[in-house]
């Protein structure tokens, strides 16, 4: 008997991927203060680069590592996506299975192949190396859910996305949670204007709010204003070091990082954790105060593994870090 349910908490959309982290040994960084103003990592071309060490991690990607970490904080949690059906496929699905994360709506595909990465990781950051297969994704005939999760769906098929925002439209009582990843942050706002408009809560980090209000070096409030005037009812920034700041249209709050206890291993799947561990205490529901203090804890703990998912935490975990924290690890308003 499975212990799936038909009902779920926590519903996640959007693409799973296998990742293959590649450390380099000999590379370096040319500064944003030339060419076109982005950092550059540079390897020598032509050359045979040595690395540190590669490891292959399965069942990642925004809306994948979402669902994984609300069904480790204890919520009934499910993905929607696509997987091809060779080997990286199964044991995605393996994975999905292992952490408790319905794989009910991953559809597997005859003679497709699953989508894979490579991760070029140098000192604590990491460059991506992406590609999206073309799946002939459908949404569910039937789905249950008390919280929709979106993220990494614009590259799909334009009657797939019609389908998406049909159903939440159709079903007001469905809260959404959105976390634009690069895809649906370049198609503009326009695009997904309906989305916005039904979003619950919506995530992003500063630089990722400068580039879809179209507005540079603008202050946090001006951005947080500028995107829940886009519809959302509750607007999360991330900052890195800086923090976090959250508007709901009452007020302005700023959430200062969990202390690392060392420093990161790398950076990836940060955003993903405070994003889904913000969503998944709303969904437990915490106020927007606990959740904002709920989020850094999970951010801090998945820096300190390679991968976007070794570090998430049990809901056990993450209260015994809290009860720990520091007594200025508080919201704050500004």
């Amino acid at each position: 008997m499975s212990f799936f349910k038909k009902s779920y908490d926590f519903v996640a959309i959007g693409d799973n991927t296998t990742d293959a982290f590649i450390r380099l040994k000999d590379a370096h960084i040319i500064p944003d203060d030339t060419h076109d103003g982005y950092k550059k990592l540079c390897i020598d071309f032509g050359s045979k680069i040595p690395y540190e060490s590669v490891e292959v991690i399965h069942a990642v990607g925004n809306a994948a590592n979402a669902a994984v970490s609300a069904a480790r904080l204890g919520l009934s949690s499910a993905l929607i996506s696509d997987t091809g059906d060779d080997q990286n496929g199964e044991e995605s699905l393996q994975v999905f299975r292992k952490n408790k994360v319905s794989t009910d709506f991953i559809r597997v595909h005859k003679g497709m192949t699953s989508n894979y990465d490579f991760v070029l990781c140098y000192d604590a950051d990491r460059t991506i190396l992406v590609k999206h297969e073309t799946y002939p994704s459908k949404m569910p005939s039937s789905l249950d859910a008390k919280w929709i999760y979106l993220s990494s769906f614009a590259h799909k098929n334009e009657g797939y996305i019609e389908e998406i925002m049909t159903f939440i439209e159709k079903n007001p009582s469905v809260k959404v949670a959105f976390q634009p990843a690069t895809f649906e942050i370049k198609a503009g706002v326009p695009k997904f204007a309906r989305i916005y408009k039904r979003t619950e809560v919506f995530i992003c980090n500063l630089e990722e709010a400068e580039t879809i209000l179209e507005k540079e070096n603008a202050d946090p409030k001006t951005l947080l204003e500028g995107l829940r005037a886009l519809g959302p009812k509750i607007v999360v920034m991330t900052d890195g070091p800086a923090g976090a700041y959250c508007y709901d249209g009452q007020e302005f709050l700023k959430m200062p990082i969990y202390p690392d206890p060392k420093p990161p291993v790398q950076r990836t799947g940060a955003g993903d954790a405070f994003a889904s561990t913000f969503v998944s205490a709303l969904a437990l529901g915490k106020s927007i105060r606990e959740a904002l203090m709920w989020g850094p804890v999970n951010s801090m703990s998945v820096v300190q593994q390679v991968g976007a998912q070794k570090g998430l935490l049990s809901r056990d975990a993450l209260l015994k870090y809290l009860a720990e924290a520091p007594t200025d690890y508080l919201p704050t308003t500004f």
